[in-house]
C-alpha cells in the first residue's frame, strides 16, 4: 500500500528528530570526553606521572653511616668497615627457588642457610630485601655483579659493617650492634624506615644501645628506573643520607688498656674517676669478650661458652655488679657518726674482739681484739667492734642517709645498661622490701657494709671521690657530641664539715701510710703520689656458731664461688686529690691481698700517663712489678707510650 504525501512528510519529521536527538548525544558523550581528557592532561597531570612513575620508577633507601666513637684523646674505638653483601627481592625475582639455587653455585650456602633464607624471604613483604649473605670476599661479590643478567631481584650491595678495633678493652663500655629482629622493632612505637633494611643493624646495649638516635643517622634514597622485569636500568637521582653523630667518651684507651690486663683472668672490675670534674677514664670489667662477634653473627657455640662460664664475661661487673661493700663501707658509718655528734675525733671504743647483742655474738675480723680504738685508728686497723658500737648510737636511718649523699644507693645516671642502684638499706627500705621491722643486729651489719647493703663498684669510686674532695662529684662518660663539649658543672659541697672529712681521709692515709694499716704493702713511695685507701673483704656466705667452735674453714679450703669478695677503694695524690679508683675481686678472698695491688697499679698509670716508673713502688717490690708488667699484653700503642714515659 502506497503512503500518501502527508504521511511521508510525518515519517521524515519523526527521523530528522531522531537523527537531532541521537547527534545531540554524541556532541555530548565527545564533549564530556574532551573535558575529562582536559582534566587528566592538565588539572591532574602531576598526579597520574606520579602514577605513571610508581610502574618504571623505584625509590631506595640508602642506610646511613653510623657515627664514630672515640676515646677521649680521638681515638676510634667505635668505626666502620667495608662490607659486600649481596640480597633478593622476591617481587622482582619472580621464582625464588630458581634464583636461589643459581646464586648457590656462585656462593657456597648450605641446605640449613638455604631453608632459613626461604622462611625469611616468604615472611617479609614481597617488595622487601633479604639479606642472602654478607661479609663476602671481593670475588665472590664480583661474581654475583657479573652473572647479575641472570639473577633477577638478587643485589650486589656494598656498605659498612661495625667494627670495634679495642674488642675486649672496650666491650662493656660500648656493647655492640646487631641486625634489627621483629622484638625490636615492637619496643618502638614509630620505627624508622631505616630500620626495615636487610642487615641494618643497631645498637643492642651499652652507648650503642643508648645512644642509638644520636649514633644512627638519616637515611638517603636513590631513584632508579627499572625495566618490565624489576631490572634496574639507571639511577636517576641520589640523596645521600646524613651521617650519624661522632660521640667522644672521657674514657682513657692506654689506661683502660691497662685496666683490663691488670684484672687478668680474675672475675673482676675496676673503675677510675677524674675527682676534678667526674671523667670516667676507665672502666674495666673482667673476664671480657669480643663484641665483633655478635656484629658478624656469633655461632651457637661460641655464645653457649659466654653465657655459661662462671666469671660471667658479658656482664658489666662496673656498673651492673652489686655486691657488699665490706670494710670499704666504714668511710660512710664514720662520717656518719662525726657528723651526728655521736662521736668526735677524740672519741674511743674498746675492741675485745667480739660484742654482744641481743645474745648474739658479733666478731672482729681480729679474734684477739684491737683493745682501745680512735675513729681515725678504726680505719686503719679496719676494727668491726668500733662500728658495732657506733651503729648502736648512731641508728641506721642517718648511716643510710650519708650513704645516698656518698653516691651508695642511687642510680648515676649514665649511658650504659642496667646500671644499678644498689642497696642503702633503711627502716622503710626493709619493711616495704620483706614486710618487716628493722632490727639492732641489721644496723650492726650494715656498719660494716654487710647485710643487706650492696653497692657497684662505680658507686664505690664516686663515694671515694666525694671522701676525698668534699664535694658532690657525679660521674659522667660522654665528653663531646660532634666535636662540641659537654659543660663540667661546677660540683656543690656535699655539706659535711670539714673536721669531720679530715679524720675520714687520716684514716684512709693510715691504711696504707700507717705502721698498723691493712693496706700497707701495697703504699706508694713517690712523696708526689701518696695514695690513701681502704681495703674490704665482704663474706659471700653465712658462717654459723657451730662453725665458728670448731674453727672458721679458710677461703682457699672453700669452692671458689663461695669465697668472699676482696675489694680496695683509693685515691691520689692524698693532698691534691686528682683520680679516685674501686676494685672488686669477685670471690678473691682478701682486699688487702687481691684487689689493693691492682687498684695502686691503676691509680700509679693514671697518675703516671702510662706504665708508672718501678720508684714508685717499695724497693723490696720492684723486681715482682716489672716482671708483672712485662706477663701484660698491652696495645702497642701503650707500650710505644711506656716506653716514651720511661725513656
Amino acid at each position: 500500500m502506497r503512503k500518501s504525501p502527508k504521511d511521508i512528510v510525518e515519517s521524515t519529521r519523526s527521523i530528522s528528530r531522531r537523527a537531532l536527538l541521537l547527534g545531540s548525544v554524541q556532541v555530548a558523550a565527545v564533549a564530556a570526553l574532551g573535558l575529562r581528557l582536559r582534566s587528566m592532561q592538565l588539572d591532574h597531570a602531576d598526579q597520574y606521572r606520579m602514577l605513571s612513575d610508581g610502574n618504571s620508577i623505584k625509590m631506595r633507601l640508602l642506610p646511613p653511616t653510623r657515627g664514630l666513637i672515640l676515646d677521649r684523646n680521638g681515638m676510634v674505638i667505635a668505626g666502620n668497615e667495608q662490607n659486600y653483601r649481596v640480597t633478593i627481592t622476591r617481587e622482582e625475582a619472580g621464582d625464588v627457588t630458581a634464583v636461589m639455587g643459581k646464586l648457590r653455585q656462585i656462593i657456597p650456602l648450605s641446605d640449613t642457610q638455604t631453608a632459613t633464607l626461604m622462611t625469611e624471604i616468604d615472611k617479609r613483604s614481597a617488595i622487601t630485601p633479604v639479606s642472602v649473605a654478607d661479609r663476602l670476599s671481593w670475588d665472590e661479590f664480583a661474581s654475583i655483579a657479573v652473572n647479575a643478567p641472570s639473577l633477577p631481584g638478587v643485589s650486589p650491595e656494598s656498605g659498612l659493617s661495625r667494627i670495634y678495633p679495642r674488642a675486649e678493652d672496650f666491650a662493656h663500655i660500648l656493647g655492640y650492634v646487631g641486625p634489627v629482629s621483629d622484638y625490636d622493632l615492637a619496643k618502638i612505637e614509630n620505627p624508622d624506615p631505616v630500620l626495615r633494611l636487610p642487615e641494618f643493624q643497631l645498637g643492642k646495649v651499652g652507648v650503642e644501645a643508648k645512644l642509638e638516635d644520636d649514633l644512627r643517622g638519616k637515611a638517603g634514597a636513590r631513584r632508579i628506573e627499572v625495566n618490565s622485569a624489576g631490572r634496574e636500568m639507571r639511577e636517576l637521582s641520589r640523596q645521600e643520607g646524613q651521617q650519624g653523630s661522632t660521640v667522644q667518651l672521657t674514657i682513657d684507651s692506654a689506661l683502660q688498656n691497662f685496666a683490663t690486663q691488670r684484672l687478668g683472668t680474675e672475675s673482676a672490675a675496676a673503675v677510675v674517676i677524674d675527682v676534678t670534674n667526674g671523667d670516667l677514664v676507665a672502666m674495666a670489667s673482667a673476664p671480657s669478650f669480643d663484641p665483633n662477634m655478635f656484629v658478624r653473627g656469633i655461632s651457637s657455640a661460641d655464645y653457649s661458652a659466654l653465657m655459661n662460664h662462671d666469671h660471667r664475661p658479658l656482664a658489666d661487673k662496673t656498673v651492673q655488679g652489686v655486691y657488699p661493700p665490706g670494710s670499704t663501707y666504714k668511710m660512710v658509718s664514720l662520717l656518719a657518726g662525726l657528723e651526728a655528734g655521736v662521736i668526735n675525733g677524740g672519741s674511743h671504743f674498746y675492741c675485745p674482739g667480739y660484742i654482744q647483742v641481743a645474745g648474739r655474738k658479733f666478731h672482729c675480723w681480729s679474734r684477739g681484739g684491737h683493745g682501745s680504738v680512735s675513729p681515725t685508728q678504726s680505719l686503719e686497723k679496719s676494727c668491726d667492734v668500733f662500728y658495732y658500737e657506733l651503729a648502736q648510737q648512731l641508728g641506721i636511718d642517718r648511716m643510710s642517709a650519708m650513704a645516698r649523699r656518698l653516691g651508695v644507693g642511687i642510680r648515676h645516671d649514665l649511658p650504659m645498661s642496667a646500671v644499678a642502684e644498689g642497696i642503702a638499706p633503711d627502716r622503710d627500705w626493709k619493711k616495704k622490701r620483706y614486710k618487716q621491722e628493722w632490727q639492732i643486729g641489721d644496723s650492726i651489719n650494715a656498719s660494716i657494709g654487710q647485710g643487706y647493703v650492696l653497692a657497684s663498684p662505680l658507686q664505690l669510686a664516686v663515694m671515694t671521690a666525694r671522701v676525698a674532695t668534699g664535694k658532690v662529684v657525679e660521674p659522667r662518660l660522654v665528653r663531646s657530641l660532634d666535636g662540641v663539649q659537654i659543660p663540667t658543672p661546677e660540683f656543690e659541697s656535699l655539706g659535711i664539715p670539714e673536721p669531720a672529712l679530715r679524720i675520714a681521709r687520716a684514716g684512709m692515709d693510715a691504711v696504707v701510710n700507717g705502721a698498723s694499716g691493712t693496706g700497707a704493702k701495697s703504699k706508694i713511695v713517690a712523696p708526689q703520689w701518696r695514695m690513701a685507701g681502704k681495703s674490704g673483704t665482704s663474706q659471700v656466705r653465712n658462717i654459723t656458731a657451730a662453725e665458728r667452735a670448731r674453727g672458721v674453714i679458710r677461703n682457699e679450703q672453700l669452692p671458689w664461688n663461695r669465697r668472699d669478695h676482696a675489694l680496695f677503694v683509693c685515691f691520689a695524690p692524698f693532698d691534691n686529690p686528682k683520680y679516685a679508683v674501686s676494685v672488686v675481686v669477685e670471690h678473691g678472698m682478701g682486699g688487702s691481698t687481691a684487689a689493693a695491688p691492682i687498684a695502686r697499679d691503676i691509680l700509679l698509670f693514671a697518675l703516671a700517663g702510662g706504665l708508672p716508673p718501678l720508684t714508685a713502688y717499695p724497693e723490696s717490690q720492684r723486681g715482682n712489678i716489672d716482671a708483672t708488667f712485662k706477663s701484660l699484653k698491652l696495645a702497642p700503642t701503650v707500650v710505644a707510650q711506656a716506653g716514651r714515659a720511661r725513656a
